[in-house]
């Protein structure tokens, strides 16, 4: 049996069976990113020592108790823009270099209270700016089932590791599309839940009043059995709302039937790949034939999100990396004065696509452009909030794409900021509007690459959401495939 394979459910049920044990199950792991990271490049910083030391405990727990907690002994990657206690966290830039957080964020606090083994921490586009993985101050990280092709972005690293086998589950964060479109680039599921639903601290901040964590897992029952295990409210995060958690595999029944589903029209239109449009038009009608009501609505103002996101999210963006200066952590060059040294520092510690948002970020808050940008941003951003509120009174989810393409060659759109942009087109709305939202696997292209649905809902109902992705999924097979990765 090839324990890296199996899924957080399956391996938690069958440590608990002792049919292996969590030394095993991590030690398979680490056999798999052996022979396949060489290709694959998900990791930036591996554990292994902690991990089998963890491992190892888990054991002795699980020995104790057979009603211990679902992630007790299941290897776990985190995203390198979590705080992970005496781990290197880099953030992917070199203006963090080696830095050892002396705290844990509170995900990944909860996490360990868990037991699960945490593997390692995985690549990303420096400080989760980018759709691709390929603006890491490191290296590009490649996607399973086609090497040549991006993995998606930010959360590149995670989801690539999930499709790879290369953990159970890992953790993401999600900016503006930056779980879910990497999940659609890889093939397995990922979800942001609503704001304030799970806690930010401890997170290298991006935009804060949209940066949000959560799972990558490999089906929606894993992704459920994470969310339930991170999420909660936090006293250490304002922005935690303190609102219960329910028990998200209560929802997973398989029952859609009544549901009401709304397709908005604004979401397909000319230059989507056919490909994709057809998949998901094939999965609205697999809903449909088991008993969902599909109704077309309309999201009115989306054609402005991609604008209204890049003022807000830079301009956040602005003021969050301000902090990185050479002074107190980080990379830091010593000049002749103190300015000088805050400019060579952040020149160099900084890559091009980091330095572009700053400098936008910095534009739109400046005196002269706040009002004529920023203020009418966010304006806007809440009539986009609004437009899904409409909506929300007469569906229970809506169905989207979560990406116009499947994943694109690497390189193919480095050279063109703007066409990379329009890679989270249909995810960065739901961001603005802090809402939660799932990418599941709902088919492939002519070039084998996976597709992705988007199920979105309603503000702190992810059990709907579950509930719905669960369905679907349990009625097709695309979350069984595999990529046929070959080891190094």
């Amino acid at each position: 049996m090839n324990l890296a394979a199996l899924t957080l459910h399956e391996a938690s049920d069958q440590l608990r069976r002792r049919e292996f044990s969590s030394r095993e199950l991590t030690e398979a792991v680490f056999e798999r990113i052996a022979a396949t990271d060489g290709k694959v490049h998900a990791y930036l910083t591996l554990a292994r020592d902690a991990a089998m030391e963890q491992a190892k405990q888990a054991d002795q727990r699980l020995k104790l108790d057979q009603a211990a907690a679902p992630l007790l002994g299941i290897p776990i990657a985190v995203k390198d823009n979590f705080l992970t206690r005496a781990l290197r966290t880099t953030c992917a830039s070199k203006i963090l270099g080696d830095f050892m957080p002396p705290y844990d964020a509170t995900t990944v606090g909860k996490l360990r209270d868990a037991g699960a083994v945490i593997v390692g921490k995985t690549n990303l586009d420096e400080f989760a700016m980018g759709s691709s993985a390929e603006n890491s101050a490191f290296f590009s990280t490649r996607n399973p089932w086609n090497l040549e092709r991006i993995p998606g972005g930010s959360s590149g690293g995670s989801a690539a590791a999930v499709a790879a086998d290369q953990c159970i589950a890992a953790l993401g964060t999600d900016t503006g599309g930056s779980i879910r479109q990497p999940a659609a680039c890889c093939g397995v599921v990922g979800l942001k839940p609503t704001y304030g639903r799970v806690s930010r601290y401890g997170i290298i901040a991006f935009a804060s009043s949209m940066d949000q964590v959560g799972p990558l897992a490999k089906d929606v029952r894993d992704a459920a059995l994470l969310l339930e295990s991170i999420a909660g409210h936090d006293p250490a995060d304002s922005t935690s709302a303190i609102f219960a958690v329910p028990q998200y595999l209560e929802a997973l029944d398989g029952n859609v039937k009544g549901l009401r589903v709304g397709v908005p029209k604004e979401y397909f239109v000319s230059g989507m790949q056919p490909e994709v449009e057809q998949a998901v038009r094939n999965a609205i009608r697999e809903l449909e034939k088991n008993g969902a009501i599909i109704e077309e609505i309309s999201l009115p103002h989306t054609e402005y999100a991609v604008a209204v996101y890049y003022i807000v999210a830079t301009a956040e963006a602005s003021s969050n990396l301000a902090r990185y200066d050479g002074m107190r952590f980080g990379h830091r060059v010593d000049a002749k004065d103190l300015t000088e040294t805050y400019m060579i520092s952040r020149d160099e510690g900084f890559g091009a696509e980091v330095k572009r948002r700053i400098m936008l970020g910095t534009y739109v808050l400046s005196a002269g452009y706040y009002d004529a940008y920023y203020l009418k941003a966010q304006r806007v951003r809440t009539l986009i909030r609004k437009d899904f509120d409409d909506a929300f009174k007469r569906c229970d989810v809506i169905l989207t794409p979560t990406a116009p393409t499947a994943a694109f060659k690497i390189g193919e759109k480095t050279q063109d900021p703007l066409q990379m942009y329009l890679s989270d087109i249909y995810t960065i709305s739901i961001n603005l509007a802090g809402l939660p939202a799932i990418s599941l696997p709902c088919g492939f292209d002519s070039d084998g690459m996976p597709i992705g649905l988007q199920v979105i809902g309603n503000h702190f109902d992810e059990s709907t959401i579950f509930r719905t992705a669960h369905a679907y999924e349990q009625a097709t097979e695309w979350h069984k495939k595999k990529p046929a990765l070959k080891n190094a």
